[in-house]
Order: C-alpha cells, then sequence, then structure tokens
C-alpha cells in the first residue's frame, strides 16, 4: 500500500515519539518497529527518518548518544526527553479527536461513491 507522503509527514512526530516512550532505540530499529506495528504497510527509509529524528532533537523533544552496539559498531541512540512525552500527549490528543471524526464520518455513510 502506498501511503500519502502528507500523512506520513504528519504522523511522522507522534510515531518516532511513541515508539521512543518505549525505550531507547536507534534509526534502523525505529523503521524496523514502524514495519512491525503496521503489519509490513509502512515502510520508512532513511532519508525519511533521519530529518524528523534530527528536528526532534531540535525542538528538545528527543536526546541522542553515542553508544557501541555488541558487535563493536558505534550507532546513535535516542531517548525521549521530558518535553517530547508532553509533545507526544498533545499529538495523542489532537490524533484522537482525528480518528472520531473519521470514524464518525464513515459510520453515517458520507463517503458513498457517486457515478457520473
Amino acid at each position: 500500500m502506498d501511503f500519502n507522503k502528507d500523512l506520513i509527514a504528519a504522523s511522522s512526530t507522534p510515531i518516532v515519539l511513541a515508539i521512543l516512550a518505549e525505550g531507547d532505540s536507534y534509526g534502523y530499529a525505529i523503521i524496523k518497529r514502524v514495519q512491525e506495528l503496521s503489519g509490513g504497510r509502512m515502510e520508512w527509509t532513511d532519508g525519511m527518518l533521519y530529518p524528523v529524528l534530527h528536528r526532534l532533537e531540535r525542538l528538545g523533544y528527543i536526546k541522542a548518544r553515542w553508544q557501541e552496539a555488541e558487535n563493536g559498531r558505534r550507532r546513535k541512540y535516542y531517548r525521549i526527553t521530558a518535553s517530547g512525552r508532553a509533545q507526544l500527549a498533545e499529538e495523542r490528543k489532537q490524533w484522537q479527536t482525528v480518528d472520531a471524526l473519521l470514524r464518525g464520518i464513515w459510520r453515517t455513510g458520507s463517503l458513498r461513491t457517486s457515478t457520473a
């Protein structure tokens, strides 16, 4: 399934913050977690994720640190900050409102297909 780029962009902040609320993680693991949580329907790339991580870091929502992995490679791990948790709570409220609105519209059958 191809997702609309605007939808991916709009949802990236709460998705990343929610994943980091589960625990510290690094880029590749975040990408894999998105794929796992979406049942394989969403596939993020490095080129999509890293600008989001850098923006969230600039905003103070996450902090990064370098850590050596078991295989000896250094990985940049990210963790959510208190400010990031507050932002995640706000994002959650907003997405719940959007979700409720769409469910209400779809429940009433307002999305009938028309033929010309």
